[in-house]
């Protein structure tokens, strides 16, 4: 009926994402970035660091941007990972712009997605309460007050919680052992620092290794890390510039810049002078076009890929052709970082610091409106195709798009909010299945309703945009809430003389029926007399979801054969549109059916079909409610144990939705059959044992 692809710590195209939920492997939860090689010195912080970790809940690590607390911190959890049960949870806030987005990071980055209506910090302190884990959050200076409010609240409620922050300033929490981050030591000739502007020097041009051998060119370099202080970004830099200078020009020019900073008249302090020295240094040693394009660059939060650079940055000198060399160069200078993983292709980001001196200049162009509207009106036409693109072959492939662009989506949301609300309530229409099936419940109810209070209240942009806010009611168990969006839903489509908006109105208003147990007037409203009555596609995503609520509708009332029936021409019609999050669902009823019949062989193997499409999209709620139904066939068939093991496992992903069963009272009848027939098999005290072991399960 509906459900939600949070976030998969898994890759959906790993070996163990098609497997039996029941057989596959649990790995050791967690959602750590790569350890990119390179790492240098800091064996005193880093044993300092795990002693803390040992010891204290809260620790923070403060520094001067570009002296590497992020780099430090990722190796200590690093090694941690097997030490936490509940795993180690990296949280990276520097993208993050709303600070009511707080919590709701935090929580998908850990795995809730939660539905309920309740606040959504309370959830994630009950969900963390009986929690022996890690949280790192990463880049806070931008929200002292907001992290230290939640970290305060998680704290009091999870004792087995502890918590390492990243800051240029401390939280200022009563429980908070802070830990400076120093730069790289200078002196000697093994000196960290010296070790890694070698390294960044040979890593941008190796025959810069002979300069580094020569004992007194070794020493001039040794100058230079003492002119910058030291500060890990500020080398990284000077080391890509290798690439094109001696040692003994970069340090002549070296010290012209930082005595034209000195007699600039900028109060800063010297770390923090140092460290603009070294990125207004490398700004004015890349080419004008290159400035140009790291100024515009800096609208982007987090990452982005290089269509996206084409479309927002180029204009004037900056042709769209030229992007992508330009951005090389930059990459080049170590101005942008570029990775890559498997499946997401090429992607690029600025550290905050170099971001922000970008930003700067952007400001002095007077482009900076320019280049937001561009970044959000791109996005905003992303987000269009991902819609027309949902029900079809490349699902998938939208889903870790969206995923990978969360952060570029937030950005461009808040921006057309106040610059242009009737885009932006198309745009959080648009999103209609990133709100609905991919675990941004919380956050799509508040898009949308801010979109709605500012956009004009009719056309098909406002039908879209109120049927999208039912959806996230419904998830929500907010059904009064849903009931009404419903029938406002159905008013506004009704105004467009397009059958699709009526069919999805009809869906929305049927299921909102439906989940407080009442099947007959859903079959009324969503059922085929209903659907042939509004016409349109019958493999539009209305028409499809309509059969998926008749499904549903029909075995509550225990018309199992023509809920089958139902079920298998929805399935066709999604495996010809090559449609995998519908076609799960259908896989579903024909189990529920399977069961309702006594064909338990049969319900297992459909409901086993389901659990390999979720596990594919991640979605949390339809992994949780296939276990469920899977935990029912398996104890018709005789093996308790077997039934407990799933409905311990069922029980950890409800968890991680917020709702078991979604409030259900057909969906909490399938569940206690399971566990009647489970226990019935194996004893109350086997039945609970077994129960534990599963509820011990992974979700990461």
């Amino acid at each position: 009926m509906f459900g939600e692809c949070a976030f998969n710590r898994k890759r959906p195209d790993s070996p163990e994402a098609d497997g039996d939920p029941e057989s596959a492997p649990c790995p050791s939860p967690g959602n750590l970035p790569p350890d990119p090689p390179g790492f240098v010195g800091r064996e005193s912080e880093l044993a300092e660091l795990h002693g803390l970790l040992r010891s204290r809940r809260l620790t923070t690590l403060t520094g001067v941007g570009g002296v590497g607390k992020s780099r430090l911190a990722l190796r200590a959890v690093s090694d941690r990972v097997q030490a936490r049960p509940d795993g180690v949870w990296w949280v990276e806030l520097s993208p993050l712009r709303d600070p009511a987005l707080l919590t709701m990071t935090v929580a998908h980055a850990v795995g809730l997605a939660d539905h309920s209506a309740r606040p959504l910090d309370e959830e994630l302190c009950a969900w963390m309460a009986d929690k022996d884990l890690l949280l790192v959050l990463d880049t806070c200076e931008h929200m002292v007050a907001e992290c230290r409010h939640l970290v305060g609240e998680l704290l009091q409620s999870a004792p087995g919680l502890t918590i390492l922050v990243t800051s240029r300033e401390p939280l200022d929490s009563p429980c908070e052992q802070v830990l400076e981050v120093c730069p790289l030591p200078c002196e000697g000739p093994d000196s960290d620092a010296l070790a890694l502007f070698r390294a960044r020097a040979v890593a941008a041009t190796p025959e810069a290794a002979a300069a580094f051998d020569d004992p007194e060119r070794a020493r001039l370099a040794a100058e230079v890390c003492r002119r910058l202080d030291g500060i890990p970004l500020a080398l990284e830099l000077a080391g890509a510039r290798l690439r094109l200078w001696t040692l003994e020009q970069m340090a002549q020019r070296l010290g012209t810049r930082f005595a034209v900073l000195s007699d600039s008249g900028r109060v800063l302090q010297p770390r923090h002078r140092t460290m603009r020295t070294a990125i207004g240094w490398s700004h004015e040693l890349c080419e004008p076009v290159e400035r140009l394009l790291w100024a515009r660059l800096s609208v982007f939060s987090g990452d982005f890929d290089i269509a996206a650079a084409r479309a927002v940055c180029s204009g004037g000198p900056l042709p769209a052709s030229r992007v992508e060399q330009v951005l090389a160069g930059l990459v080049a200078k170590s101005v942008v970082r570029r990775t890559r993983e498997r499946g997401a292709g090429a992607r690029y980001r600025m550290l905050d610091t170099i971001r922000e001196y970008g930003h700067d200049w952007l400001a002095e162009l007077g482009e900076v409106q320019t280049v937001a509207d561009r970044h959000a009106h791109w996005y905003a036409a992303l987000c269009q195709a991902a819609d027309r693109g949902w029900m079809s072959p490349e699902q998938v492939d939208w889903y870790r798009r969206m995923t990978a662009e969360h952060a570029q989506l937030r950005t461009a949301l808040e921006h057309l909010l106040g610059a242009d609300p009737a885009a932006a309530l198309e745009m959080a229409g648009a999103l209609w299945f990133f709100w609905f099936s991919c675990g941004h419940v919380h956050e799509g109810r508040g898009f949308l309703e801010r979109a709605l209070r500012t956009a004009p209240g009719t056309g098909a942009a406002y039908a879209q945009a109120v049927w999208a806010l039912g959806l996230t009611a419904l998830l929500q168990g907010d059904m009064e809430a849903a009931r009404q969006l419903g029938a406002e839903c159905t008013r506004a489509a009704g105004r467009l003389a397009d059958p699709e908006p009526e069919l999805r109105a009809a869906y929305l208003h049927g299921v909102s029926v439906l989940m407080p147990g009442d099947p007959v007037r859903a079959l009324e409203l969503a059922g085929p007399r209903a659907r042939a009555g509004h016409g349109g596609r019958t493999s539009g995503p209305g028409w499809l979801l309509c059969r998926l609520a008749t499904g549903y509708a029909l075995c509550d009332l225990e018309r199992f054969e023509e809920a089958a029936e139902e079920a298998r021409g929805l399935r066709e019609a999604c495996a010809e549109l090559g449609e995998r999050w519908l076609r799960a669902y259908a896989d579903y009823i024909l189990a529920v059916a399977a069961l309702g019949l006594g064909r338990h062989g049969e319900a297992a193997r459909h409901v086993r079909a389901m659990l390999s499409g979720k596990r594919l999209l991640g979605d949390r709620f339809g992994i949780a409610l296939g276990l469920d139904v899977l935990a029912a066939a398996v104890a018709a068939l005789g093996d308790g144990e077997l039934a407990a093991r799933l409905l311990g496992t069922g029980h950890a992903w409800w968890r991680t939705v917020g709702r078991p069963q979604m409030g259900s009272p057909s969906l909490t009848a399938l569940r206690d059959l399971g566990e009647r027939q489970a226990r019935a098999a194996i004893g109350d005290e086997a039945f609970e044992a077994a129960f534990l072991g599963g509820a011990a399960a992974s979700t990461g």
